[in-house]
């Protein structure tokens, strides 16, 4: 019996004696203190990564726009109304429309097509005056999507494509 309470009794320095069940009390305020610096932590981890991945969506989001502009480009310098599916273009990789273009691009260009909303021609441009001759412009509707398989990022613009000038009356 009297080892018993010689390990429950611990002796100060300065004489005064406390139990051993006072103490833990330290240890739970310490653990909690812990838990709140972990958790301040975690929402700033949290929050820096959310504006690293924000900031890889905008660039991602620009290099698919930039794709895409590529393909409108290419597809204005090689449409051809007598032959418009040899602009169409699926998932292929943007270095085959030029060199030097961003690899981890892909475009996608659909088959241009007479445009059904909206006229079908357009009044000639200005410069075109061959006397009684009226010119126009002919309208093809497509899309153009660009993407950016790095980044995981996607842009669609829906283009319509003049051709011309061309004689009016060949196409009334």
């Amino acid at each position: 019996h009297a080892e018993e309470s010689r390990c429950s009794i611990l002796k100060r320095g300065d004489g005064e004696m406390k139990t051993g069940h006072e103490g833990g009390f330290a240890l739970i305020a310490a653990v909690l203190a812990n838990l709140i610096l972990l958790a301040v932590g975690i929402i700033a981890l949290n929050l820096s990564t959310q504006d690293l991945r924000i900031s890889m969506k905008v660039v991602g989001d620009k290099k698919a726009m930039s794709a895409a502009e590529a393909a409108t480009h290419w597809l204005m310098v090689n449409f051809d109304p007598a032959n418009p599916a040899a602009v169409a273009r699926e998932n292929r990789p943007l270095t085959e429309l030029a060199a030097g273009l961003d690899p981890g691009g892909l475009v996608t260009i659909r088959q241009p097509m007479p445009s059904t909303v909206g006229p079908v021609q357009i009044s000639g441009p200005t410069g075109h005056d061959m006397g009684s001759t009226q010119w126009v412009l002919l309208r093809y509707d497509t899309t153009v999507t660009g993407r950016n398989e790095d980044h995981r990022t996607s842009v669609t613009i829906d283009v319509v494509v003049g051709y011309g000038p061309v004689v009016s009356e060949s196409y009334q």
